[in-house]
């Protein structure tokens, strides 16, 4: 990389073709290394001969490890359900994501690879970036900073919350960008119009986390902040990034994607909507066609930007009923976990909608007629001690929720 080049590395212009070789021939190593330091995969992969898989339809043979299965697996066998290749203490943290799910970094220099989604937002060596992901225990906070690092960018680490303090270091320190979810980022923009504060460094923004709808795409860019999107999960690192193109986002160069039919492991044609699974090139935790339980699609042709590596669509929802809520999963067993202690409760169904751009969690829950309405504060207390989200609770009749199945539903419009 240069400070002149508009590409971050030569591996973003590479020959389709090659890219393909390069990724599909790196395979049998990676097979044959999560088989001989990752217990889980061991099992999992244990009539696989790693030599054989020489090609994406002998990939698509393989069975197929799901997101969902994670809490269980690590509780049986902690802390990473054997899916780790590197002990504990040869690591460089450990964070726990909401479920509770353990996710391992290692040492390398930009473990999560986001220095790539952060040079195709504009940002360069040099910069000061003002970081509002969190810090805490979630791994969003570290895998920004790192990848800052690694691109020679310096960072404010404000995480999340305390809206003021932040505008006043953005004041004072004058950084060059933003990084974080786009609802805080909005946040920030509209308290500091109505203080008076001067926010006019920050020219650039990347954002993930949640959705980034076009109304507010559009309320940022009236503010002068060209902010882009990445995709990434703590699990496997960045999975895609926009570019200036802003023509849906450009795949990572250190992983492997394909989209399948939803519950199955089963490639879809070009074009059509599935569930994103991802092989990834990591030692410390080489995850073999690793289902997300995110829907997206591959779109067609190249990047006019010139990067020549495949599209997907962007975020376009669940493929079961996990859900993020402002940068954080929330799952079915969490929701069973929080109403559980109240005995009062004969049924629920979390609702994330989203109001002024924000989003929403309301807990509907059957109750008797004549329940104590103090139950209500109880369960918005379970809900954020589980969750570590605010959520509204309302009460319904009973036998008033649809008989579906459902236990979170998300109404949000993606698009």
């Amino acid at each position: 990389m240069t400070a002149q080049s508009a590409y971050y590395d030569t591996l973003e212009t590479r020959d389709p073709e090659a890219r393909e070789r390069e990724l599909v021939a790196a395979l049998p190593r990676q097979i044959a290394h999560a088989k001989a330091h990752a217990p889980a995969l061991a099992a999992l992969l244990r009539e696989v001969v790693p030599e054989s898989i020489r090609s994406r339809a002998d990939l698509a043979k393989l069975p197929v490890l799901r997101k969902s299965e994670l809490i269980e697996r690590q509780k049986r066998a902690p802390p990473f359900g054997g899916l780790a290749a590197a002990k504990p203490g040869e690591l460089a943290r450990i964070f726990m994501s909401p479920g509770p799910i353990y996710d391992p970094e290692g040492r390398r220099r930009d473990y999560w690879r986001f220095a790539r989604a952060l040079f195709g937002a504009g940002f360069r060596a040099g910069d000061l970036i003002h970081n509002c992901f969190a810090y805490h225990l979630t791994p969003a906070g570290s895998m920004l900073e790192t990848g800052a690092q690694a691109l020679g960018c310096a960072v404010v680490p404000g995480g999340t919350g305390q809206t003021e303090l932040q505008l006043k270091a953005i004041e004072h320190l004058r950084p060059q960008g933003y990084v974080g979810t786009p609802s805080f980022l909005r946040i920030i923009l509209e308290k500091g119009r109505e203080l008076g504060a001067d926010l006019s460094s920050m020219r650039k923004a990347l954002v993930s986390g949640e959705a980034f709808p076009p109304a507010l795409q559009k309320e940022v860019a009236s503010y002068g902040i060209a902010a882009l999107q990445c995709y990434a999960s703590a699990d496997l690192g960045l999975i895609a990034y926009e570019s200036p193109a802003r023509e849906g986002m450009i795949l990572d160069e250190g992983i492997l994607v394909e989209i399948v039919r939803p519950g199955t492991g089963d490639p879809v044609p070009e074009g059509e909507v599935g569930e994103v699974v991802v092989t990834t090139l990591t030692p410390d935790y080489p995850l073999i066609r690793f289902a997300t339980g995110d829907l997206s699609s591959i779109l067609a042709g190249r990047s006019p930007c010139g990067r020549t590596n495949a599209r997907i669509k962007g975020w376009m929802g669940r493929a079961d009923q996990t859900t993020k809520v402002k940068g954080m999963f929330v799952h079915p067993t969490q929701v069973a976990e929080a109403v559980r202690p109240h005995r009062e409760v004969l049924r629920a169904r979390l609702m994330v909608s989203q109001e002024n751009q924000t989003d929403v969690m309301t807990l509907l829950v059957e109750v008797p007629a004549g329940v104590d309405p103090a139950l209500a504060t109880r369960l918005g207390e379970s809900l954020q001690a589980v969750t570590k989200l605010k959520g509204k609770v309302v009460f319904q009749t009973p036998g008033s929720l649809p008989n579906d199945g459902k236990v979170i539903e998300d109404t949000r419009k993606l698009v």
